[in-house]
């Protein structure tokens, strides 16, 4: 499967100077051995290349690489507790500072190693190339780094790789855990597609419809190869990460990750940064997932609740800062969440706009599929759809949909949500 990246490239909006990065994507069976022709043909201008891998993913994709590249300088780390935060970043820059003269990376493996990859590429002025060995998250061609930095989530500036060689013989032999997790994170893009349209009726903030249709066709393909997946069908594999690489591409186009990150990206931000809970060692698309389910149903619940009509709205809402300093224990955590929610994004939000536009958002949340439906589709994948399944107390839910707003600076019908007369009782309070 060979993504047209010309035709992607249409979807561009040139005057916001839209455009995608990345030179050629390749999805198919033995893709990995088209490395050598790729790096003499496109970037043989670059003498001294480094592949940073993990133990796992040297074995998985990493021998090959060094096989059919006999001069790759291989930085192999140790995936025990290997994250994409400042020690994983700092284990790696201790290997590759070590030479002075590299001038283009190879990042071998899923999401953490792509982070820490893009991340080092960005701040030594050089450019990669992605080789997945599982699909397990949309952010293999982002332009920005996610790290949890210093025990807060961060999104830095970073770089997109500039060929993706993704081989299906590869990544559809990692952990089903693996697997699942990229059906969480991308499955996800309900809710954060919702969020954004909701956000555009609100406050008029750009949307892309080209986009947002993007985004639609790839939630069908993955609901409809969700048992291909399960068979391990190789084209059910390749569907998946051709959704996962074309949800990059959208946020590439956008310049942020509005496309593809709303409330239920947000629940999974609260709970790596520990504001709440005590840590948990989960995929970030497991993560999102579980958020997906809580989220959705929420949303559906208020749904209902607005179609009844017999609703009551608050002229304003300010941030809970109270909520924030008796919630968040750790003091620097609580500042950078402070400093995250201001200025307050709904300083600017009458009530009364939500009543307005009452029957635009009953269209946005009618589009959401179901909290049940969500599951059993998860499911087929063993998916996680639970917070006991993250080893966090149920009791922490209500807590997790009250503070998850505040992770980041972005509105979400999560946030508006605390205009609402009924929001007590739609989060379980």
């Amino acid at each position: 499967m060979k993504v047209n990246i010309d035709e992607i490239q249409k979807l561009c909006d040139a005057s916001r100077d839209q455009r995608i990065l990345v030179d050629d994507i390749i999805i198919e069976k033995g893709a990995i051995e088209k490395l050598p022709e790729i790096m003499k043909e496109k970037y043989g201008q670059y003498k001294k290349v480094a592949m940073v891998c993990d133990e796992n993913t040297y074995e998985a994709a990493g021998k090959k690489v060094e096989e059919l590249l006999p001069d790759v300088i291989t930085i192999c780390l140790n995936p025990e507790n290997l994250h994409a935060d400042e020690h994983g970043v700092g284990a790696a820059s201790e290997k590759l500072d070590q030479y002075s003269d590299l001038d283009f990376m190879i990042a071998c493996g899923s999401g953490t190693i792509h982070d820490i990859t893009r991340y080092y590429a960005y701040e030594h002025h050089m450019n990669f190339l992605s080789i997945p060995t599982a699909a397990s998250v949309d952010g293999f061609v982002s332009t920005v780094a996610a790290m949890t930095w210093h025990g807060f989530k961060k999104s830095f500036t970073a770089v997109s790789p500039v060929f993706v060689l993704a081989d299906s013989e590869i990544f559809s032999k990692a952990p089903m855990r693996l697997t699942a997790s990229g059906v969480g994170d991308l499955i996800g893009k309900y809710t954060s597609i919702a969020d954004w349209k909701i956000g555009h009726v609100i406050t008029g903030e750009y949307i892309s419809l080209p986009v947002v249709k993007l985004e639609q066709d790839i939630l069908q393909d993955l609901i409809d190869n969700l048992d291909g997946l399960g068979a391990h069908d190789f084209t059910a594999y390749e569907n998946l990460m051709y959704g996962l690489l074309l949800s990059g591409l959208a946020m590439q186009m956008i310049g942020n990750s509005r496309p593809a990150s709303g409330a239920e990206h947000h629940c999974s931000h609260l709970w790596e940064i520990c504001a709440i809970n005590d840590p948990i060692d989960f995929y970030h698309g497991e993560k999102v997932g579980v958020g997906l389910c809580l989220i959705s149903e929420v949303y559906k619940n208020a749904l209902a609740k607005i179609k009844e009509g017999n609703y009551k709205v608050k002229n304003s809402v300010d941030v809970e800062f109270d909520l924030i300093h008796s919630k968040v224990t750790n003091e620097a955590l609580q500042q950078e969440i402070i400093k995250e929610n201001t200025p307050n994004l709904l300083a600017n939000i009458h009530g009364s706009l939500l009543k307005e536009k009452e029957n635009e958002i009953i269209a946005i949340l009618e589009e959401l599929p179901s909290s049940e439906d969500i599951i059993s589709w998860m499911k087929k994948v063993n998916a996680l759809t639970t917070m006991h399944e993250l080893t966090l107390d149920e009791s922490l839910k209500p807590l997790t949909l009250r503070m998850s707003p505040y992770a980041r600076q972005r509105l979400t019908f999560m946030r508006l949500l605390k205009f609402y007369d009924f929001y007590d009782e739609i989060i379980g309070e």
